[in-house]
């Protein structure tokens, strides 16, 4: 048992350090287990339609819960961060933009990583299986995370890492080989509701519960029909997603500015007003932003989005 207990450790700190080699930021390890907490969360929050029209989200409830039913074998739940916190901010002129869709698709960045890192994994320790998640498959990316200690989640439902906040990416690595686990850490939000009193459109409608379906982040970026009257006069200037919630964090002023090439922002994104966004055509749209995360709205969606502002 000691013998078994010190080649987890060992193999974990490996994990780790090879993580941080390939550019993660932080790295965390939990067991492959059920998520008992976080079932009957999941289940309330859908009962109460709160994912909008996203019923991709009511799909595949116990892969979502148990990452053994994604994997024949896991053993161990892998988590990663990567800092996107941009250097450049937008022109105040400019239709907002989250800061996570300033550079390239975040998908496409990280799963290059995680391959990486996997294959590294089978140099360094020995053959492994495992499956690489980014924010693609149905995995509770922040559940995982705070599971193993890479932060808490906040009254916003965002994980908080205690050394620079929560503008950050999060990915997995579900693995067929014990490993040892971290153990999560405490919630420091304390009595703070800045991110509740602060939202636009009181889409946190209670500590860590965000109702999706009234979030400006879903509305233009999720939603792919009209938006709804009300709605309108509440995008507060966002024109894809929406980073109010995590501005107004106490936590984020922490938050260091990143250095990976591929994150660096679009020009376009960080200068064109308005009235460009208006009169983008089709072609220039797909051709200036290929590799952007504003695909998923895509060019009807963002004209859409313009429209209202």
């Amino acid at each position: 048992m000691i013998y078994a207990d010190s080649k987890m450790n060992s193999h974990s700190n490996i994990v780790k350090s090879l993580a941080q080699k390939i550019g993660f930021d932080f790295c965390g390890i939990s067991k492959a287990v059920f998520l008992e907490e976080e079932a009957p969360r999941l289940e309330k929050w859908l009962e109460q339609g709160m994912n909008g029209k996203m019923q991709y989200m009511e799909n595949y409830f116990d892969k979502r819960l148990d990452p053994r039913k994604l994997m024949d074998g896991a053993k161990s739940v892998i988590s990663l961060m990567l800092n996107y916190f941009p250097q450049e901010s937008q022109n105040p002129e400019t239709p907002k933009i989250s800061k996570y869709a300033y550079g390239k698709d975040y998908h496409f960045v990280i799963k290059d990583k995680l391959k990486e890192l996997l294959q590294v994994l089978n140099e360094e320790i020995s053959e492994i299986h495992g499956r690489a998640f980014v924010d693609s498959a149905p995995v509770l990316d922040r559940a995982w995370a705070a599971k193993s200690g890479l932060g808490w989640i906040g009254k916003n439902s965002m994980l908080i890492n205690p050394k620079q906040g929560s503008f950050y990416f999060l990915a997995e690595l579900i693995v067929d080989i014990e490993l040892e686990a971290d153990g999560p850490i405490k919630d420091y939000c304390g009595t703070c509701t800045k991110c509740i009193d602060a939202c636009p459109t009181q889409a946190i409608v209670g500590p860590k519960i965000v109702d999706g379906s009234k979030c400006i982040s879903y509305f233009t970026i999720e939603l792919k029909e009209n938006m709804p009257e009300e709605m309108k006069s509440k995008l507060d200037g966002w024109m894809f997603g929406c980073d109010v919630c995590q501005d107004v964090c106490p936590w984020n002023r922490f938050s260091h500015r990143h250095t990976n090439e591929e994150l660096q922002p679009n020009p376009a994104i960080l200068n064109m007003t308005k009235k460009d966004w208006e009169e983008i055509t089709e072609e220039v749209f797909k051709k200036t932003f290929k590799t952007s995360p504003l695909q998923r709205a895509g060019y009807l969606g963002i004209k859409r989005n313009v429209g209202y502002l």
